[in-house]
């Protein structure tokens, strides 16, 4: 926040009325910096519309009719304050994805964690202020599979007067990537609990809500961008599909990345992207042909082997004259591991004067977290996973269960007991070779828990987030509430505690909310606990969050105003 601490130790050197002097001006202080910027006001009314899709009338969920939703605008310090009405028939949260929401947890939005769902009928209005925030973030539902169509860009843009650290671009174009089922996704994954199969697969990838010219009946809405020759543009590229990593390419021209996460980076030319689901990626391109048009090319990376999954490509298409037909570029193969490793590992942080980085050059907190898939047996009747099983995900054997009769937040917050436990473990119950290939079957099975693990304010951080081959091994983007994080290591098979480390990156490495962990590896990320609250840690593949591969922290208040969460707003919706 940039906020001065109240040094405690200066009550011991001053009257009872030079303590009340100071409070107040302490008062005024926080008054004048937490809301520091303009505010901005907006109203989100979740609804439905209808929209034809691959030759379909289908009725879908949209905020303000808009599909995907409003793109929200905002500048380094401001405040927001979004009023969001559910006129739909389910459960709706908002979770501002990549926001810091310093003290402010009650508006990051995953039901059940921070708040209980906004019913239908109902409304809650979140309020929050963007502070040292640059670059691309987004919006998106946090409840069921909602955010399948209800999902938006949010833009941060430097104060007044700060430029950006790279070339002023001429123009910025947002890419936002989404996956279309042609059924009700709720339904789909509804049908999925019921049995306890894997849901199905999606039926298009789609690039600012329109599938592109390779679908049946969508070539007339193929997204269409004009370009100039010469002109150098920003484009804002975020993975907003529920299930599916992503490679993206553009025919024929070559991607400068400035930005992930609204993190700048060392400027990394690429001729591909890849994210995870989550993910945002700023690229600089140079529009250097002289005529004709180019295809940008979405499809999926499919790490899990013999997993199902979506194979088509989704299209939109830069024009520097009509008419043209357009180029398609050379996509990489669906298991690309090394492509896509390729480009994860060219990421750095900016780590300039204006731009620094903080790593943790110590750690109080040392986190071994293992996750992965399982099957849970069905007593009495055959479910719909393998053998008659039931699918399951799990960080250190816990499948998290998310409370119903109020949010964990909550009840941390007045005392509530029975609501979770704070034994989750900091290492896996059962150590074992975690990517071998005959992983014992009595450890395919994980407890249902809702569990969370408590961090004192301000203690660094280290997390070795460690991927497993039971049943398949696959790329998981985990994503972290309330922070970002440094990336200072990644690697394949099991992590070494007593040779990794010596390879970890404690200078420049990447700064993000998610991070890719490599199919079958690991990675290691550091972060300070500097926000009190509860903050989700998830796999991003929704098909996995509702399995159960999740966790909580709940990390404690600091001993002054500026450290201590917020008190809950009055429209708290109630369970």
């Amino acid at each position: 926040m940039g906020a001065v601490r109240i040094n405690q130790h200066f009550f011991e050197l001053v009257d009872v009325s030079q303590k009340l002097l100071w409070v107040v001006v302490c008062i005024l202080y926080v008054a004048t910096t937490v809301v520091a910027g303009p505010i901005q006001n907006h109203t989100f009314v979740i609804q439905s519309m209808s929209v034809t899709r691959l030759c379909q009338k289908h009725d879908i969920i949209t905020v303000n009719g808009q599909f995907p939703g409003p793109t929200l605008s905002v500048t380094n310090g401001d405040t927001l304050i979004v009023k969001v009405i559910n006129k739909a028939q389910y459960n709706a949260t908002i979770h501002w994805h990549g926001v810091r929401q310093m003290r402010t947890a009650w508006a990051d939005g995953p039901e059940y964690i921070t708040q209980c769902p906004i019913r239908p009928g109902g409304s809650y209005t979140y309020r929050f202020t963007i502070s040292g925030q640059e670059g691309t973030l987004w919006w998106h539902a946090h409840s069921s599979w909602l955010r399948a169509t209800v999902y938006g860009l949010l833009i941060i843009r430097p104060k007044e007067g700060t430029p950006y650290p790279f070339p002023k671009p001429a123009h910025e174009i947002p890419v936002l990537l989404g996956e279309w089922w042609n059924r009700n996704p709720i339904d789909v994954v509804n049908d999925a609990t019921r049995t306890g199969s894997s849901p199905n697969i999606s039926d298009a990838f789609t690039i600012n809500g329109q599938p592109g010219d390779l679908y049946q009946c969508s070539s007339t809405d193929t997204n269409k961008v004009p370009v100039k020759a010469g002109e150098t543009n920003l484009v804002r590229v975020i993975n907003g599909a529920l299930n599916t990593d992503l490679f993206v390419v553009i025919a024929n021209h070559e991607m400068t990345v400035v930005g992930v996460d609204a993190s700048y980076t060392k400027p990394y030319k690429t001729s591909l992207l890849m994210l995870g689901p989550g993910q945002t990626t700023d690229v600089l391109v140079t529009f250097n042909k002289s005529a004709g048009s180019y295809y940008i090319a979405a499809r999926a990376y499919a790490s899990a082997q013999g997993a199902p999954f979506d194979n088509t490509t989704t299209t939109a298409i830069f024009e520097y004259s009509k008419g043209s037909s357009p180029v398609m570029p050379q996509l990489p193969f669906y298991n690309d591991t090394q492509s896509a490793t390729k480009f994860s590992a060219g990421l750095r942080s900016l780590a300039s004067q204006d731009h620094p980085v903080f790593v943790p050059q110590k750690v109080d907190e040392r986190l071994f977290y293992t996750f992965g898939l399982g099957l849970i047996n069905c007593p009495g009747q055959s479910c719909g996973g393998p053998n008659g099983t039931r699918f399951a995900a799990s960080m250190n054997n816990h499948s998290f269960v998310l409370p119903s009769s109020i949010s964990i937040l909550q009840a941390h917050h007045f005392g509530i007991k029975g609501v979770f436990s704070n034994s989750f473990p900091d290492t896996p119950p059962v150590q074992f070779d975690y990517t071998g290939q005959n992983i014992s079957r009595s450890l395919w099975s994980p407890v249902k828990t809702t569990t969370v693990k408590v961090l004192k304010y301000n203690k660094s951080v280290q997390i070795i987030l460690q991927g497993t081959n039971i049943l398949t091994g696959e790329s998981h983007p985990i994503h972290l509430h309330g922070y970002d994080f440094y990336i200072v290591g990644s690697g394949f098979g099991n992590y070494n505690a007593a040779t990794d480390p010596s390879k970890f990156n404690l200078v420049d490495p990447p700064m993000r909310n998610t991070v890719n962990v490599p199919v079958n590896g690991w990675a290691a990320i550091r972060f300070v606990a500097d926000n009190p609250g509860t903050w989700l840690l998830h796999c991003h593949l929704d098909v996995h969050i509702g399995w159960g591969l999740a966790m909580a922290f709940v990390v404690e208040n600091g001993g002054d105003y500026l450290s201590t969460l917020e008190e809950p707003p009055a429209d708290l919706p109630v369970c």
